[in-house]
């Protein structure tokens, strides 16, 4: 009988470590879960990142400079395609803020609207970054900093090329504009600094000015719509790329010669632009880089510990004749 209260002894007290060691089990797998953000104490710093969405070439390069800056730097990434909507970002802001992430950054898809979600942030104590687009905030301790172009200038370089190329010009050169998203900050921007450029020469004039979404199909639809309405354009200046090459397919189908006919200047300088412009079919691009990754994640492990960081903080860039993006295009990244 003793023996038998002895075993069983054992036996409770072998269920009981059992049990013990079972918790702990999944205690150290809920640890291990990243659905919870920066909830774990490992010193590994977690990043909620919102992107526009995949609208161009350029977007396309600048997201995966973001996540293969990020493998390497040891930030676990999250990552959420807004899809081209403003609800989408602040959905996904918020869903950062809940999972107490570290440091959240986004490239925003308009300018305004921004303060209430960023407040949240702030309270929250989660710093924030803004990446190649800026917002209207009058309150600047919203953010940390912001990273990315002056669009403003590479509407300026367009436009004093332009200014260049047409001083001996006697009569109208008929320019037409395919602006990038609406209320967008690139958009906003380039069009200014275009516009205050081109002002050097009155002999310069927009005629038409309208957006196509930084997409090419809205490159083309558009570009279709300024060739009906204007028997006479000379020069096309698009906001990207993307709607510089959906432009070409209609100036061709128009039965125009792209580069001779019609003088393209366009803005970001990805692969396929500078094809474009190496074939004589673009004249001039000014570059605006999508490689913010490894920028991004430096300055994320900066305002994590603490770190003072500029409040602006701007890319270097130049700028693309058909010639120079004949020798720039074999070692081009993007």
């Amino acid at each position: 009988m003793g023996k038998m209260r002895t075993q069983s002894v054992r036996w409770r007290a072998a269920a009981v470590l059992a049990s013990v060691l079972l918790v702990g089990g999944v205690a150290a797998c809920g640890n291990s879960d990243t659905g919870g953000g920066g909830t774990k104490d490992d010193g590994k710093i977690t990043m909620g990142f919102s992107q526009v969405g995949a609208e161009s070439g350029w977007r396309t390069a600048n997201t995966i400079s973001i996540k293969e800056a990020a493998t390497a730097a040891g930030i676990e990434l999250k990552f959420d395609d807004a899809q081209q909507k403003q609800e989408n970002q602040i959905k996904a802001i918020r869903n950062y803020i809940q999972q107490k992430v570290d440091v959240i950054a986004f490239s925003p898809v308009v300018e305004s609207g921004w303060d209430t979600v960023l407040k949240e942030a702030k309270d929250a104590g989660i710093p924030v970054i803004l990446t190649d687009r800026s917002v209207d905030s009058a309150d600047k301790s919203l953010y940390k900093t912001f990273l990315g172009s002056d669009f403003v200038k590479e509407g300026k370089l367009a436009g004093e090329w332009l200014v260049e190329q047409k001083k001996t010009a006697s009569g109208p050169v008929n320019i037409v504009e395919l602006q990038g998203s609406t209320g967008a900050a690139p958009a906003n921007d380039r069009k200014k600094g275009f516009a205050e450029a081109i002002a050097a020469n009155p002999n310069l004039k927009v005629i038409a000015s309208q957006t196509g979404d930084f997409t090419r199909a809205g490159g083309k639809q558009v570009m279709e719509q300024f060739l009906k309405a204007n028997p006479k354009i000379d020069v096309l200046f698009a906001h990207n790329d993307d709607m510089g090459l959906g432009a070409l397919e209609a100036i061709t189908a128009a039965g125009k010669v792209p580069g001779k006919d019609i003088t393209i200047i366009t803005i970001d300088a990805v692969k396929d632009g500078m094809q474009a412009l190496a074939d004589g079919k673009f004249n001039f691009i000014a570059e605006c880089s999508p490689l913010l990754g490894p920028q991004l994640m430096d300055l994320a492990k900066k305002v994590k510990d603490g770190q003072e960081v500029p409040a602006r903080i701007e890319t270097q860039e130049t700028t693309f004749t058909s010639e120079q993006a004949k020798e720039a295009l074999p070692n081009r990244k993007y």
